[in-house]
């Protein structure tokens, strides 16, 4: 029987190809694409259980097994990174992840087309900017004399330098980056929402149901799906809080509350040379990730019945 299906599989795929081919042809790029930086590079990762130097490469450097993990586990800042990625993640998660969704959902609610198109153009914009220029932006801002310490001091407030304030660092990172992906992220759900039956707003209107019943009981169970898909995603990369814009803001007096993994890794990594604790750190990190993605798609499959697998 195994043998019959195996045989049946073989003479389907030979069909198929035989029938899409140039389609198959258009995945080699990508295929490659995946197999050369995503795949082909995992093979480092050896270096986290081993003593890594460069003169004697991979292969022949001394295996050390799970010390650098040990290590870590035991230092002292690992319980502070840990504590620092977890936390700036779930205020990602509260909220910069409902934040398109809701921008969305206004635009979609704009009866004014030009308006609505101002209003997408606006919020798309922030994303184009380099992450140089967003950086440079905001300690501009929030340095003494910086236009939101101006706005501030106008209210009675004391103009402070505020990516020296290590309680407000994880405030400034989140707004930032709203303010950066609002409308970016946004588009994914304004697509979702051109896909709804515009015939159950109208019956829902002959129902006597207002605006926000029309978005409790049509909107968000027609995009439902795809919260769905990118909450999972989103839980997949939740402890990769993004180490470039944090590595730029941050400095010594913010590491109690800035320091996340990724930037520690950085650290360790390509400023300490640390290349096999660093990469334990790193691989770490991929596990705990993994897991949460597995768990994230188990829950959403059902709950909802939506799932990536």
């Amino acid at each position: 029987m195994r043998k019959a299906g195996e045989a049946t599989f073989q003479i389907r795929f030979k069909r198929d190809f035989l029938l899409n081919k140039y389609l198959y042809l258009m995945m080699v790029p990508v295929l490659a694409y995946y197999f050369i930086f995503h795949y082909a590079p995992m093979y480092g990762a050896l270096i986290a259980f081993k003593e890594y130097t460069p003169n004697k490469g991979i292969l022949g450097s001394s295996w050390v097994g799970f010390q650098h993990f040990n290590d870590f586990f035991s230092s002292y800042y690992f319980w502070r990174i840990l504590k620092n990625t977890v936390i700036i993640s779930l205020y990602s998660l509260c909220f910069e992840f409902p934040a398109p969704i809701i921008l969305a959902i206004l635009i979609n609610e704009l009866t004014n087309k030009k308006f609505q198109r101002f209003v997408q153009t606006v919020t798309y914009m922030p994303y184009f900017i380099s992450l140089i220029v967003i950086v440079g932006m905001i300690k501009d801002f929030t340095n003494n004399g910086g236009l939101i310490n101006n706005f501030l001091t106008y209210f009675g407030f004391n103009d402070t330098a505020m990516l020296q304030k290590p309680e407000l660092f994880r405030t400034i990172y989140i707004l930032s980056e709203i303010w950066q992906k609002i409308g970016w992220e946004s588009i994914i759900y304004l697509a979702a929402l051109m896909g709804i039956d515009q015939e159950q707003y109208e019956a829902a209107k002959m129902d006597g149901a207002n605006r926000i019943k029309q978005i409790w009981h049509i909107t968000l169970p027609g995009i439902l799906p795809t919260i769905a898909i990118m909450f999972i995603l989103r839980m997949g990369n939740l402890l990769n809080v993004g180490f470039e814009k944090i590595i730029l803001l941050y400095n010594p007096s913010t590491y109690d509350t800035a320091d996340v993994i990724s930037s520690f890794v950085y650290r360790k990594g390509l400023i300490e040379f640390g290349w096999s604790y660093s990469s334990a750190v790193g691989l770490f990190n991929s596990v705990i990730n993994l897991a949460l993605l597995i768990a994230a798609n188990k829950i959403s499959k059902k709950i909802s019945e939506n799932s990536l697998w």
